[in-house]
């Protein structure tokens, strides 16, 4: 019985990896992607039988059919993503995810300075958590959104990551303001930005 139990944890396990690799989205990936983990065509559904049978129950079914290949550089895309956001919940993290998206999107502005001025201005706000929630009007997380839903127009979970937050934050401030310092001077001037 122990042994039916463990390879039905070994099958499920394996099921479920297998489905959550073949349904990573690469829509967004860039790239010259040559690197692929192959199923085979042939490759059978996976049956797992249940511990107490029940008559007329022949377990769970896995149909493989559809899954063909999965892209190696897309899961590294993800794992990165992921590795990104967990950095970007503690405040030093979110400061050096921000620098890297000033670096790769924002090229024009003077990183030192802005970077200063960005830092200056999100410490005044939110201290850098992506959690900070300002009760009396809404605004919320890093850079203190408000409406805190305009950051849907980066993702949908602007409540919970850190760098959908960074992301939106930096964007209102180009479209805004030009530049973080900018930004910071009219906070300065009249305590909102």
């Amino acid at each position: 019985m122990n042994k039916i139990y463990r390879s039905t944890k070994l099958v499920l396990s394996a099921a479920f990896f297998i489905v959550f690799v073949g349904s990573v989205d690469t829509t967004y990936a860039q790239g010259n992607f040559d690197q692929f983990v192959s199923v085979p065509n042939n490759l059978p559904a996976l049956t797992v039988a249940p511990e107490n049978p029940i008559e007329g129950d022949d377990g769970i079914t896995l149909d493989l059919s559809g899954v063909t290949s999965v892209d190696a550089n897309a899961i590294a895309l993800v794992s990165m993503a992921a590795r990104q956001v967990e950095m970007a919940k503690k405040p030093k993290g979110a400061q050096i995810v921000a620098k890297q998206i000033i670096a790769t999107k924002y090229r024009k502005w003077d990183k030192k300075r802005q970077i200063q001025c960005l830092t200056s201005l999100w410490n005044g706000e939110s201290h850098w958590n992506y959690q900070a929630h300002n009760y009396r009007s809404g605004a919320h997380g890093i850079p203190q959104a408000l409406p805190a839903i305009k950051m849907e127009v980066i993702s949908t979970d602007w409540r919970t990551n850190p760098v959908t937050q960074i992301k939106w934050g930096l964007l209102y401030i180009k479209a805004r303001y030009d530049t973080p310092c900018n930004a910071l001077s009219k906070k300065k001037r009249s305590n909102w930005y």
